[in-house]
């Protein structure tokens, strides 16, 4: 098999360049066939690739950052990584680029740099085709939702958006392996006339043209496993993309303080958490009681809330008798034997002394 070459920008990402360079060792050893153009600046890129026997250096003396506007850095910054490692594609010293750093810039360096791809409009025009950002989410029907663009292309025209869904379901076929994909486009409800001015005038075109079309679908069907296909301009894509992680990050968080905090039978919150106040904190344990934990493992982490409803009752039943004194013992008996964690009760602990 032929070698393949692959430019990659070792100054792109959030890290610092080390965990690029671990990256391009774990690739050329599961890889054989692999080579790598590292480019970045002269004392990172020379002394990895001089180590190394598939590896070659490309000196790149300015970097494109976060911070940077995409168009301006691009055409300004002419000898950043990114730049050089687009224009090596487009003189054939490498077959691919990769880089983990900014996202506007690598789309419009690779624009500029890379002839892209072209189809024909309905007047006979050639128009270049966008390139767009997918990847997948896990669903409930145990496969793959294929989720297009997330965020290379913020303004797009309908035709645009046609030419995503085509390339999504490319890719639901080829790397998914799914034979027929259902593509829907994202909008606020199911309804054919659901959706802003911009979705409804994509929605004729996507279901003249796109194979496969199976109507307009919500943000709940990304992980429905009704959709094969998720279609959306690059702004909302990006949107949906950070809340869904920043949804599985609060997620993990708080499972991870419940697990915590009942390892050992303490049945207590770790101690970074704090239960929350006021209306939010509410609502999050009204949200909590309804779709959390709570509700899946409802006999045994649960149980304590019936625990406390009864001894209510008994406390009321005893303050009617004439127990006042020993009820607001109890009470604060109990108020040390369980703690709720955002509406979800830990298992009592044992009273100490």
């Amino acid at each position: 098999m032929n070698k393949v070459r692959i430019a990659v920008d070792v100054m792109g990402g959030d890290e610092e360049p080390q965990v690029v360079l671990d990256g391009i060792d774990a690739a050329l050893a599961a890889d054989a066939d692999l080579e790598v153009l590292a480019v970045g600046p002269a004392d990172i890129v020379e002394p990895f690739a001089e180590e190394r026997e598939r590896v070659s250096a490309l000196v790149a003396p300015d970097v494109i950052t976060m911070e940077d506007d995409p168009i301006e850095a691009v055409m300004h910054k002419r000898k950043s990584s990114i730049v050089l490692a687009c224009r090596s594609v487009k003189k054939g010293e490498a077959a691919g680029f990769f880089s983990a750093g900014a996202t506007g810039a690598m789309t419009a360096a690779a624009t500029a740099y890379v002839t892209p791809f072209k189809y024909l409009t309905d007047t006979g025009e050639k128009r270049p085709i966008r390139p767009c950002i997918v990847s997948t989410i896990p669903n409930r029907a145990g496969g793959e939702t294929v989720f297009c663009d997330l965020g290379a292309n913020p303004d797009v025209e309908p035709e645009d958006m046609v030419r995503f869904a085509q390339m999504g379901a490319t890719y639901a076929r080829i790397v998914c392996g799914i034979a027929n994909p259902r593509i829907g486009l994202l909008s606020n409800g199911t309804e054919d006339t659901k959706g802003s001015h911009f979705t409804k005038s994509c929605f004729p075109l996507m279901k003249q043209k796109v194979k496969g079309f199976a109507g307009n679908c919500e943000g709940s069907d990304f992980t429905s496993g009704n959709f094969d296909v998720v279609v959306c301009d690059g702004f909302s894509g990006n949107v949906a993309l950070k809340a869904i992680e920043g949804t599985a990050k609060l997620l993990l968080h708080e499972l991870k303080g419940v697990l915590l905090g009942s390892m050992g039978g303490k049945g207590r919150r770790a101690p970074h958490q704090e239960e929350p106040e006021g209306p939010s904190g509410q609502a999050l344990r009204r949200l909590a009681r309804r779709r959390g934990p709570a509700r899946i493992a409802r006999r045994g982490l649960d149980r304590p809330w019936r625990h406390e409803r009864g001894g209510r009752q008994e406390r009321h039943a005893r303050h009617r008798a004439g127990g006042a004194q020993q009820s607001r013992g109890d009470a604060r008996r109990l108020h040390g034997q369980y703690r709720p964690v955002i509406g979800i009760a830990a298992r009592p602990c044992a009273q100490s002394g």
